[in-house]
């Protein structure tokens, strides 16, 4: 019966756990990498998205600020389109299409992204943030000639040249409108410097603080004048009058020149504390007046407001390119999980292989030594183990009985040679005389060697699988009744009483003188082996399909231990060469190799002290038509 083994120590479910283990960890790390490197990819794709789109509303807006209408912006929105990757659109407020880098009659996005218009957003001065006020880069009236531009680098770099006198670490940039001004790196007031001389420009006869790239050029002059003009019907509306005309100021950047330092009063004001108090609350309104005043002087110089429309450009192209970290992130986990698969594979790998290297090893040893495999476990590894140590122990087995065996025929074929020698040594020199008895006796010795022999050539046959049978009908009965008739002689010789007890009804389709080799057999091994007064009963019946032919005696039976063994050959059960229990242990064998070849089985059953019964089954024949 095949062991049981439990289900967690079979081979199967453990590589079944493994492959599971393995898979779960990399479904896990994978699932890990992908979530962190697809949210890091994300953020780092919006970022990049909100920077392009900073990018392209930056420079669209520059470009309307610095042209008077949209009619060249095409190329501007196609070039854009190809560096950033994204679907630029640009149309009127009533969805004119005024450029669009994707082809033609492709729907717009249903809302747009932003407003591209100068008079009212500035993008430049922050970059990323939409601030509310006029775009620097819108101005229009106030851009300087080439002739000024030149004068005032003039100057730029001679202020220049003084701060750097005094170590002060200074560059020259410019405006959008081409005028130059200083910064100063370490981020000291530039008036400082003035102080010792850096100032060139003379005020009401002593050195001005102030340099002379703070004053408007004729171009700006001109500008603030027509800025003025229209700015007080806003100032006179609101109660409020200039001083003067509007002169010149920066922003808080110091970048971007801004109209203003104008003197407003109330014309009801009285007094001089209360005129200051009214500059002081009607500041933002003043302030209100000169930006719309700027909004009316240069819109004839920028492009209309505009609605800017963005989407996904082109999806050939990659939407982010994947960052180191990301990729370090995914070579590290895929190595991760590569090391642990190869060292759990490893560690189970090596409890695998380490008991077929044991079995291996023990497989190689000289056949004599009969080595046995160790068994630690109980799962396929450990059952094979165990098979393999049954076959050794089989093989070991055989082998002694192929020994003894041999030692038995040698035996058994020396006896009646050196009888029949001996005796027609004798009769040869005339010692004797050639009588029938001798004779007789002499006849009884070549019997013996021709059953040795004929036994043998049946195994050798049995064992190439050429032993051959000729079946034929034959009553179960009459064949008992032969191999009784045939043994009768020798039982009585015995002192064993030999009966039969048949059921005429039974029928064999079978060899005649192979089945009646085969009963002689067991009733031959059942008288040797019955001591006198005993009896051997030979019965033969039918037992539904099957025919049961049975040999039971009366002897001292077979002991549990030696039970298994009755049938293999070179076998027996008594160790001794005497002629009344000693065989050559080919009966048996042959009797098995018989029933084989005739589709049945022989057992052996015995119960020490009372006796054995050998049982012969065979399928049964239905009986002749010419027999009643």
């Amino acid at each position: 019966m095949r062991p049981r083994i439990p289900w967690r120590k079979r081979l199967l479910v453990r590589l079944l756990f493994t492959s599971v283990l393995i898979a779960v960890c990399s479904v896990a790390a994978t699932a890990w990498l992908a979530v962190t490197t697809t949210t890091s990819a994300l953020e780092e794709e919006q970022g990049q998205d909100l920077a392009a789109d900073n990018r392209i509303l930056a420079e669209l807006s520059g470009y309307a600020a610095d042209h008077p209408d949209w009619s060249g912006v095409r190329d501007t929105v196609r070039t854009l389109a190809a560096k950033t990757g994204r679907r630029i659109a640009l149309t009127t407020a009533d969805r004119t299409l005024i450029a669009d880098s994707a082809p033609h009659d492709t729907p717009l996005p249903p809302r747009p992204a932003a407003a591209v218009d100068p008079l009212h957003t500035d993008t430049y001065t922050e970059f990323g943030a939409q601030l509310s006020g006029i775009d620097p880069r819108a101005v229009g009236p106030y851009r300087l000639t080439a002739a000024e531009r030149r004068k005032m680098d003039l100057i730029a770099e001679k202020q220049k040249s003084c701060f750097d006198r005094f170590s002060a670490g200074t560059s020259v940039r410019h405006t959008p409108s081409g005028r130059p001004y200083l910064v100063v790196e370490d981020g000291t007031d530039t008036s400082y410097y003035y102080k010792y001389g850096c100032g060139d420009l003379v005020v009401d006869g002593a050195i001005g603080l102030n340099s002379a790239l703070d004053f408007p050029t004729a171009t700006e002059t001109e500008a603030l004048t027509e800025l003025t003009g229209l700015a007080r019907p806003c100032l006179q509306a609101k109660d409020m009058d200039l001083g003067g005309k509007l002169s010149l100021t920066f922003d808080t950047t110091g970048r971007t020149p801004v109209s203003g330092g104008f003197l407003y009063t109330r014309k009801d004001a009285k007094d001089e504390t209360y005129k200051k108090g009214v500059e002081r609350s009607m500041d933002q309104t003043a302030k209100n007046c000169v930006l719309n005043a700027r909004r009316t002087q240069l819109e004839p110089y920028v492009a209309p407001a505009a609605e800017l429309f963005l989407g996904i450009g082109d999806q050939t192209a990659p939407r982010f390119d994947m960052s180191r970290a990301n990729k370090t992130r995914i070579v590290g986990a895929a190595g991760l999980v590569l090391a642990v698969t190869v060292a759990v594979t490893a560690v189970v790998a090596m409890r695998l292989v380490r008991p077929l290297r044991a079995l291996t090893a023990a497989a190689q040893q000289p056949p004599e030594l009969h080595v046995r495999a160790p068994v630690r476990t109980r799962d396929e590894t450990g059952l094979l183990a165990e098979a393999f140590n049954d076959l050794t122990e089989r093989r070991e087995r055989l082998e002694e009985q192929r020994k003894a065996m041999v030692s038995d025929i040698a035996h058994e074929l020396r006896s009646p040679l050196t009888n029949i020698r001996g005796w027609l040594e004798v009769t040869r020199d005339g010692l004797v005389d050639p009588d029938p008895v001798l004779l007789g006796s002499l006849h009884e010795e070549a019997l013996v060697l021709q059953r040795i022999i004929d036994d043998l050539q049946d195994l050798a046959a049995a064992d190439a699988g050429t032993l051959r049978v000729h079946r034929e009908p034959v009553r179960a009965a009459d064949l008992a009744e032969q191999v009784a008739a045939a043994h009768r002689v020798a039982a009585d010789a015995a002192g064993v009483t030999l009966l039969t007890d048949t059921d005429g009804t039974a029928w064999l389709d079978a060899d005649p003188v192979r089945m009646r080799q085969a009963l002689g057999n067991l009733v031959s091994n059942a008288i040797r082996h019955t001591p006198a007064d005993g009896t051997v009963t030979l019965s033969a019946r039918r037992a539904g399909d099957d025919v049961v032919l049975t040999v039971t005696d009366t002897g001292p039976g077979i002991a549990p231990d030696d039970l298994p063994y009755v049938f293999d050959r070179f076998w027996r059960a008594e160790k001794s060469r005497s002629r009344r229990t000693g065989g050559s242990g080919l009966g048996l064998p042959i009797v098995r190799h018989l029933l084989a070849a005739h589709d049945g089985t022989a057992e052996a059953r015995s119960e020490p002290g009372k006796g054995a019964e050998f049982t012969l089954r065979l399928p049964a024949a239905p009986a002749p038509a010419d027999v009643s």
